[in-house]
């Protein structure tokens, strides 16, 4: 059954079920293409007649990927879905940024159908501008390492002016994400132009604090010691990048001209090199390694946290899947490489014989100390002067995401929690337990939305997280309750470890 809706710039027909409405492909802003490519994203211009919204729109432009079998060439790319319930009354509204690494993925995959229809609340899946069509900088272009946030807060924006025409409260938005979504969500915490856009977050896995040891991420990865670039050093790279590839010739005109001529095929093939937004520019003037323990971001209550077993995906995709599974001198020379002279002691933490392999030793020693010390300083920063809220994802049979290599207990690893909220494609084979925690993660979810507060009627207690107090909610198909999240991670001793440099 057809459903038709008055937007600001046309009308647009979606698709009504027995319990909710479906609208894809609505586009948000003017397609980023020609001389818009590296641009602010533009009004979209209004259209006539009623427009089709029964389909999805173009994913952004991307190269498949084992965690992310999607592929496009179209940078007409700028479009929006929203899920929401037939029932009546102004619902909360959830705005989901999705996780792929930065260079893939796209909103409509998630199948928001489940959390909208249970929990009565409108969900809103849109597309950004991903890798280098999204973070790219270069001397001479504004608003470069920004343009994927700009659309996003397009995004919010459209939110405010349209979301009532299905139902939903333009007053009441939560901004949630998840990984690179996740990433996202904490850069607009302190993006001034988000400010008012937004007013609950939640951060699923997100990484705005991470540390990564070398070879964290993958063989030969370097040590990171934070996760953002600054406007110049992005400069720097992609003049750099722009030369070798020969991209830009004298007497051929402007460089910024040359580079908006260069093909979609030929951007999409270094993408991945421009995965993170950059600090230093209008869009997020300060890094949030920076702003966020200093306290300067905007005051809204946050629900955050991850999985697990996080870097698990990581390792196995990248290593083990890759033909190079790590051996025992391998993760004696990883260990080496990564803490130098405190190797021995990690080793003696994690010792490789107490793990089914190396490779899911290297995993623990990786998710230990870069994610799961990512979520509790995250966590501490922002307690200090808003509501949060801090959850681990540990069921451990959830079903993996990815195939895993055989041999690897894939664990709760990172993003084995979003088929629990999502349906990908196809319904994930959950147990009658895990439907239940399923059901239980959306109803703590919407209520956040609902009221900055997760609890509600019938549901474990989860008190807020504080220093005197640092609760970590436990959501396992088996018990929900908190968790010795410190001691579980061995987080004394990675702060000790720092604190000796």
């Amino acid at each position: 059954m057809e459903d038709i809706v008055e937007l600001d710039s046309g009308r647009v027909r979606g698709l009504t079920f027995e319990e909710h409405r479906l609208f894809q492909g609505i586009p948000y802003a003017a397609p980023p293409v020609g001389e818009l490519r590296w641009s602010s994203p533009q009004p979209v211009e209004p259209w006539p007649d009623v427009r089709d919204a029964t389909e999805p729109g173009n994913p952004c432009p991307q190269l498949p990927q084992d965690f992310a079998d999607i592929a496009s060439l179209d940078e007409d790319c700028l479009f929006l879905n929203v899920t929401a319930p037939r029932s009546g009354g102004r619902k909360p509204v959830m705005v989901w940024l999705h996780g792929g690494g930065g260079a893939n993925g796209e909103g409509e995959i998630f199948d928001a159908h489940r959390l909208a229809t249970a929990e009565d609340v409108v969900v809103v899946t849109p597309n950004s501008r991903l890798g280098i069509f999204g973070n790219f900088g270069y001397p001479g272009l504004a608003g470069g390492g920004g343009f994927g946030l700009e659309d996003q807060q397009a995004v919010l924006r459209w939110v405010q002016r349209n979301i009532g025409e299905f139902g939903g409260d333009p007053g009441n938005v939560t901004l949630f994400g998840e990984s690179y979504g996740g990433l996202n969500v904490s850069a607009h915490l302190v993006a001034p132009g988000s400010a008012g856009l937004f007013h609950r977050a939640i951060v699923q896995s997100g990484f705005a604090l991470l540390q990564a040891p070398a070879n964290g991420w993958a063989p030969g990865s370097p040590d990171l010691p934070t996760m953002w670039l600054s406007t110049v050093e992005l400069e720097a790279l992609a003049e750099h990048l722009v030369g070798e590839l020969g991209w830009v010739r004298p007497g051929q005109g402007p460089a910024i001209e040359q580079l908006r001529r260069v093909s979609v095929e030929q951007l999409v093939n270094v993408s991945s090199v421009f995965s993170r937004p950059a600090f230093g520019g209008a869009v997020l003037p300060e890094s949030p390694t920076q702003a966020l323990p200093a306290g300067r971001f905007h005051r809204v209550p946050v629900l955050t946290g991850g999985t697990r077993d996080e870097a698990r995906l990581f390792t196995a995709l990248f290593w083990d899947a890759a033909g190079q599974p790590i051996t025992a001198d391998g993760y004696d020379k990883l260990l080496v490489e990564a803490f130098d002279a405190a190797a021995d002691d990690v080793a003696q933490q994690y010792p490789a014989g107490a793990y089914p392999t190396p490779s899911v030793a290297w995993a623990d020693v990786v998710g230990d100390c870069a994610w799961a010390r990512s979520v509790w300083d995250f966590a501490h920063a922002l307690s200090v002067d808003t509501a949060t809220y801090v959850y681990e994802f540990a069921d451990r049979d959830a079903p993996p995401v990815v195939p895993f290599p055989p041999g690897f207990p894939p664990g709760a690893h990172h993003s084995a929690e979003v088929p629990y909220q999502f349906d990908l494609g196809e319904p994930a084979p959950l147990n009658d337990a895990q439907r239940r925690l399923a059901a239980t993660m959306n109803r703590y979810w919407a209520n956040f939305a609902r009221s900055g507060d997760p609890n509600g009627p019938d549901l474990p207690g989860w008190p807020r997280f504080s220093a005197a107090e640092p609760r970590v909610q436990s959501l396992h198909p088996d018990q929900i309750a908190g968790t010795g999240f410190a001691a579980e991670h061995r987080l004394e001793f990675w702060r000790a470890l720092a604190d000796r440099g």
